[in-house]
Order: C-alpha cells, then structure tokens, then sequence
C-alpha cells in the first residue's frame, strides 16, 4: 500500500478575475479529488466589484464545497497580504496542512501538476520551496527559474546588449531552466508550493510588497536559513500573465510600470542589503540603461522599454527614498489552537 501524500492547501488570491479563478478551480477539481488530502481557499482582495458573488455562486453550483471556500479579505493588501490570510488562518486550525501551494488567479493547472510537486516534497525532505514549470496562453513553455537579483544583475538588465549578457551570463536574473528538476534561487510566484515547516521557521511573506520582488525575498529568507528551492519542471501550469495588473501581459506596447513595483524593488534591495547598496544597484541600473538607450538609437533600433522608464525610475530611486522603513510583517504566523505562542 503506497503512503498517502502530504495534506496540501491550494492558495488563489483573487482581484477582479473571478471568471479566470473559475476556470483555475476547474483544472484543479480532478486533481483534489485525486489527491485525498487537498482544499482550496480563494482570497477575494477587497475586489469591489463581483467577484465575491461570481465566486461564492460557482463554488455552489458546481459542488465544489466540500474542497473549495472563499474567503473575502476587508482590503486589498497586495499579493503577500492575500496569502498570508489563508496561511495564518490554516496554521492556527487544530490540523495545519503539510503544504502549501500559491497558485496566481489566472493559472490553468496542467494534469499531474498537483500530484507531481506533493510527490517531489514527499520524497525530497530537504526541500522547502518547490516551484512548476509555465505555458504561455498561446501553449508556449516558458522554461525559466531565476538567480537572486544584485548589481551586476541590474547592470546586465538595464543595458540588455548581448555581449555585456553573455559576459554576465552567471548574475543573470531569468535562468532557463532544462527538463530535470533543480536547485535554484527562487521561482515564480505563479506556482509555489511552500512546506509548512519553512512557515514555521521564517514565517509568513513580508506585506510591506504591495506586489513584485515578494517571492524572490521570501525565497531569500528561506536561503539564508540553510532551506533549499527547488525547480520541477513537469508540474505544469498554464498562466496568463497580467490579468490583474498589465504590468507583464503580451502586447504590442508595453504598459507603464506603476509606481508599486519601483517600491518592491527598492525594498527588495533596501532590506536585504542594505540602502547604500540599493543606491549603488539604482545608479548601475541607470547608467547600463542610458548606454543600451545610446546604442540602440546609434544602430536606429526601437526601444521595447516601458514608457517613461527612466524618469520613473529615478523618482523612485532609493537615491532619496528609504523603502525599507514600512511595515514588514515577514513575522512567525499565529501559534495553532491550543498551543503558545513561540
């Protein structure tokens, strides 16, 4: 008799996609009903439109209550935020899941995607982070995993020229990814299953990231306290990009980046390297991008850059602000019932 798998939470945060969030809880219904041991718990972001009523009718016409359940936070907190509600909130149940597995909202989970990653955690005990491989909408893989981001990272992003890549091959941040599974840095939020016990030792994502740059700094925590990320690439989903925000969906012009994801990025390196450190990435970042924007209007070649990138990056630069100074709650969950606090 094979040994049941590991008890696993799906975590969906849902802001105004309640229609995609559907279409996610129907790939995953076979899958829970497989699984033996699984639930789902959609965290509404304070959507303000009707996505509680669109998701609240589903889950009862469909007859999806035994597994699946709606949670509507009282404001929109970020991605962070959301998880973190489910998660507290399943730590302190009297039996916490094994796993859990943050899946974005406009995610499609391939057949097997479940089974494989709570097989891999099962048999791999060491690993604390476990994330899948991704399909584009249009059936493309995007076989990518990434390194942690530094100064020699910003300078290969920001002058974005195929030798100075090449050179800094080893600091870039977007790593592609083979067909064996692997150790890595950090993965995607998109498909992230956390174990339990890497909650317990570096608590709950940090809400001071409305959005961006969250799940490379939990995955950073977790580094730094000896835990192992892992890449599994035949844990698939589908994903489409943007949907709540634009920021990273396909199109012929690029969107305006807003101004929250300057904020994670600053943060991101503000906190965990300090702020003069983060003021030497934002200067190697700028200066690669004004040499890359020379040489592309030399060789007369357009720009795929967002808009205004530059002078939105420079306002935002931790030249002048301190992003690390608001709230971070990347802080030990709620002892479970019964139990003291740690």
């Amino acid at each position: 008799m094979s040994k049941p798998l590991p008890s696993v939470l799906v975590v969906i945060v849902n802001y105004r996609t309640p229609k995609l969030v559907v279409d996610c809880l129907r790939s995953l219904e076979p899958q829970i009903k497989d699984h033996g041991e699984a639930a789902v718990v959609i965290v509404d972001n304070a959507s303000g439109d009707d996505s509680v009523k669109v998701l609240s009718t589903a889950i009862t016409t469909c007859g999806w209550q035994s597994w699946a359940s709606l949670h509507p936070a009282p404001t929109n907190g970020g991605f962070a935020y959301g998880n973190n509600q489910a998660i507290d909130s399943a730590m302190k149940s009297n039996k916490p899941p094994e796993l859990f597995w943050l899946l974005n909202p406009d995610t499609v989970a391939r057949p097997g995607a479940l089974r494989a990653l709570t097989e891999f955690m099962a048999a791999n005990t060491e690993v604390s982070i476990c994330g899948g491989g991704i399909e584009e909408a249009d059936g493309n893989h995007w076989p990518f995993a990434f390194r942690f981001h530094g100064i020699l990272s910003e300078v290969e992003r920001g002058c974005a020229f195929g030798p100075i890549s090449r050179l800094l091959s080893r600091w870039t941040v977007a790593r592609r990814m083979g067909a064996e599974p692997t150790r890595v840095d950090w993965v995607s939020g998109a498909t992230m299953m956390v174990r339990r016990q890497a909650v317990e030792t570096i608590g709950l994502m940090d809400e001071g990231y409305f959005l961006y740059f969250e799940e490379a700094d939990y995955c950073l925590q977790a580094h730094r306290a000896g835990l192992e990320c892992w890449y599994l690439p035949h844990s698939r989903i589908m994903h489409i990009a943007g949907q709540s925000t634009g920021v990273t969906s396909k199109s012929d012009k690029p969107s305006r980046l807003p101004a929250y994801w300057f904020e994670s990025r600053g943060r991101y390196f503000a906190k965990n390297y300090g702020r003069l450190y983060a003021a030497c990435s934002d200067v190697a970042w700028m200066l690669s991008f004004c040499l890359g924007s020379l040489r592309r209007w030399l060789q007369r070649k357009p720009s795929s850059s967002p808009p205004r990138l530059l002078t939105d990056f420079l306002r935002h630069s931790s030249l002048w602000h301190s992003h690390a100074t608001g709230k971070a709650k990347s802080t030990r969950p709620s002892a479970p019932r019964g139990q003291g606090a740690a």
